[in-house]
């Protein structure tokens, strides 16, 4: 499975939408923040304060998200 396709190769690119998400699997935080236009170290802070799900730590380095639980999230700030 690709997930990486979904964050633009420079930061200079378009955001990218809601159909750049995948639908299903995990997402590494490089992966989501491109999507809320924000940095990395206010998404970790999103989640610090509850705004964005907690994460799955699969170590002490790596921790992922669920694709579905960010895609909710994306719709949920976009709806609000």
């Amino acid at each position: 499975m690709d997930t990486t396709a979904a964050v633009p190769k420079d930061r200079t690119s378009t955001i990218p939408t809601y159909d750049d998400l995948p639908r299903t699997g995990f997402l590494r935080d490089k992966q989501i923040y491109p999507f809320f236009a924000i940095g990395r170290s206010t998404w970790w802070k999103w989640v610090r304060d509850g705004k964005a799900p907690p994460g799955i730590k699969l170590s002490s380095r790596t921790t992922v998200w669920r694709a579905e639980d960010i895609r909710s999230l994306l719709n949920e700030l976009t709806i609000s």
